[in-house]
């Protein structure tokens, strides 16, 4: 379910941003923010689509591994299992927080990259030119 999820978000996510996008506009932090409630979807709007793949994979390990480690603690009198049962809850609860920090992450990183992403040129642009512009604009 959560792999089809995944590929129906993509697809609704390129189709939105695919439309007469202007690439020399900025992204807006306000609407990566919002994108990166879903995993990896801030990133796909900033453009960023290893980044989001790389997120969307993390998310999905981390989720796995809590529902694996979950069902061994939850069924463990039921089956031979090899670590004790106090270690599966423990483990559980390990995955469910870097859940949290991958999330967490996600959204920060997409945030900061929409910020930043006018960077590049107002580094490369000429301070001689804005400014000999500034003046003719004065006079």
């Amino acid at each position: 379910m959560s792999t089809r999820f995944i590929i129906i978000f993509i697809l609704v996510v390129e189709f939105i941003i695919g439309q007469d996008v202007d690439t020399s506009a900025y992204k807006r932090p306000k609407t990566a923010f919002l994108f990166s409630l879903v995993p990896g979807g801030g990133q796909l709007y900033n453009d960023k689509w290893i980044k989001a793949m790389i997120f969307m994979g993390l998310e999905a390990s981390a989720t796995k591994a809590w529902m694996e480690n979950s069902k061994y603690y939850n069924n463990y009198d039921h089956g031979n299992y090899s670590l004790r049962k106090h270690r599966y809850l423990e483990k559980r609860n390990k995955y469910a927080w870097w859940m949290g920090f991958i999330y967490l992450f996600g959204m920060l990183d997409a945030v900061v990259d929409a910020h930043l992403q006018p960077f590049d040129e107002i580094m490369n642009t000429n301070i001689e030119s804005i400014q000999k512009e500034k003046n003719q604009d004065e006079e």
